[in-house]
């Protein structure tokens, strides 16, 4: 048979169900095969086939999804999708074609083959594995090299494949040998377990902090509401408890929920499990995170627990779900007196601030991202963007439900990521409505993928913040550069269309939402419809994005952050003595 055809097969083994590609010569082979046995997505630019990928991963309970790209500008194309995927330590299985082995360069001058370009090493530092295929492998290690990226910490993996290597004629019987058990985390030991819960138990003000390393499926089943302490989640881990649950209290981030800042750093101890700390969720002052607590961490890289920001004070080594798993029958003991002061807290620091400003004719997108949260149903999976303030707005107001799924890429902070991410969610979510929320700037970067979701149908609603460009990019350059602006909005150069117009092209239905779009009849039949449609949200291009950590530049042009508890504008003394009490 061909050698395409037995390395479809082999994927199809490992769960591997559909294919995100972009058709090219050196991958002609492969992708035939891929063409008779899996569901074979197309889409027009290779980046959307890695973010795609990647969500597809994140939503789809029980399928697993890959991209296919060919040499040269296939491969530089999709670097983008491998360094978020990287950064969040998510799966993104990528193979890639190459020239005839024959023809490779190998060094000695910078290209023999057609479009060919050393692949394996522009993917290798942004990779669990990038291999070149020299010869035909045996299913042993071609599933190996598969389990590198979704196996202990999770990453991608880059499988380079030579043209004629895919069209190979072989023997079946020849190269089927059983695949290796996946390695597993080595599991952490009971006394280990039973001290965790013994420092909870012991602890006055402890906090359970739930990462993106928290299986979702296992956070269902945990009973969070009985373990009477208070749980917060990462932006990464935000879908792993409901808003409304009675020990729920936040999200703390840079951007965080000043409610949820406030009380983290009052903490005598945090449990972090499956968050690697990293300083958008410490802040950029690290040495002041947690000020008066230990810190246990949770994490399977022995590197993210001794990097040293911030301190922890007990590194644990392992998967965070066997923890989270025990701690939810174990003997955590009373914290109902910290409970009570956190509740209090919460209701005195309300998430919309009266310190904003949105002026007359505009959707604050802090009232629209609380508003949309209330009209989503408990099936819809929700992807929030991934950068500038539609994502911070949506992170900071959305009230998510129990059985939503919400999916970010955080660690790059890449504009671009919001459409090609949700199109992979949405063929996961197999049917399920697919809610985006991505600025105009954002949206622009990969706008031809609008033809993807409507010629597949999908059941896909975008919401675009129009505010004429990068809202995050001009306030930058207000706050630091005395409103000098270039190019972050159409007055300077920024070129963006009319959305109404680019919508119509793809004969998508698209519809300007005002100020009480939520008693719309005509916007609630369009959200409620199957199919693809999109709004545009009015958002003022002077809104004001408040409350946040703000930085001051020194006098040696350095810069110095504020801890994650003093956001801008600070609180009424009186009110801030009432809700940070432990940290006076």
């Amino acid at each position: 048979m061909k050698y395409s055809d037995l390395l479809v097969d082999w994927l199809k083994e490992a769960g591997y169900t559909t294919c995100f590609f972009v058709a090219g010569g050196n991958i002609m082979h492969i992708l035939e095969s891929c063409g008779r046995k899996l569901r074979t997505i197309p889409v027009v630019h290779e980046v959307a086939a890695g973010i795609a990928t990647e969500y597809f991963n994140q939503v789809s309970p029980g399928e697993r999804a890959f991209a296919l790209v060919t040499a040269g500008p296939g491969l530089t194309n999709i670097l983008t999708a491998f360094a978020g995927a990287w950064l969040e330590s998510r799966e993104l299985l990528v193979i890639g074609g190459q020239v005839k082995t024959a023809d490779l360069s190998r060094g000695h001058v910078r290209q023999r083959g057609i479009q060919e370009i050393d692949g394996v090493a522009l993917a290798r530092p942004v990779s669990a594995l990038s291999v070149l295929m020299e010869d035909t492998v045996d299913q042993q290690q071609f599933t190996a090299w598969l389990q590198a990226g979704s196996s202990r910490r999770k990453g991608p993996v880059f499988i380079e494949l030579p043209l004629d290597l895919q069209a190979r004629n072989v023997a079946e019987d020849e190269f089927n040998r059983a695949p290796p058990p996946p390695p597993q985390i080595p599991p952490i030991a009971a006394p280990d377990l039973e001290k965790v819960a013994a420092r909870i138990r012991q602890a006055e003000r402890p906090v359970l902090l739930i990462g993106g390393g928290v299986d979702r499926e296992l956070a269902a089943r945990v009973p969070f509401d009985a373990m009477t302490i208070p749980v917060m989640t990462t932006w990464n881990g935000a879908d792993r408890i409901a808003a409304d649950s009675p020990v729920y209290f936040g999200r703390p981030n840079t951007w965080g929920q000043r409610y949820a800042n406030v009380l983290i750093q009052q903490a005598d101890l945090l449990v972090a499990l499956g968050t690697r700390l990293g300083m958008q969720q410490t802040g950029f002052n690290w040495q002041e995170f947690l000020p008066r607590g230990d810190i246990i961490q949770v994490d399977c890289d022995k590197s993210e627990l001794h990097k040293g920001h911030p301190r922890v004070d007990w590194p644990l080594c392992g998967d965070a779900n066997q923890v989270l798993a025990y701690l939810a029958k174990a003997d955590l003991g009373d914290h109902q007196s910290w409970l009570s002061f956190c509740r209090e807290a919460k209701a005195r620091l309300p998430l919309i601030e009266d310190c904003n400003t949105t002026g007359p004719g505009y959707i604050s997108p802090y009232e629209f991202a609380s508003t949309l949260s209330q009209l989503c149903r408990e099936d819809d999976v929700i992807v929030p963007c991934s950068s500038g303030g539609a994502f911070t707005t949506m992170l900071q107001c959305f009230a998510n439900k129990a059985g939503q799924v919400m999916v970010s890429n955080k660690g790059l902070a890449s504009m671009g990521y919001g459409l090609s991410g949700s199109i992979g969610a949405a063929f996961a979510g197999k049917g399920r409505r697919t809610i985006l929320v991505e600025g105009d700037g954002g949206f622009a970067q990969n706008i031809q993928e609008i033809g993807t979701a409507a010629i597949n149908r999908l059941n896909l609603k975008i919401f675009i913040y129009d505010d004429n460009g990068y809202a995050s990019i001009r306030m930058t350059q207000s706050n630091y550069f005395g409103g000098r602006y270039l190019g972050c909005d159409i007055a300077t150069g920024l070129g963006l269309p009319n959305w109404e117009k680019i919508f119509a092209a793809w004969d998508v239905p698209a519809m300007r939402i005002k100020p009480g779009f939520e008693k719309d009849a005509v916007f609630h039949k369009l959200f409620a419809a199957d199919g693809v449609a999109a709004f545009i949200v009015p958002i003022d291009p002077k809104q004001t994005y408040l409350p946040k950590i703000t930085s001051k530049v020194t006098e040696t042009g350095g810069m110095v952050s504020n801890p994650l508890h003093r956001l801008s504008p600070d609180l009424d003394e009186t009110l801030y003595q009432q809700v940070a009490r432990y940290l006076l």
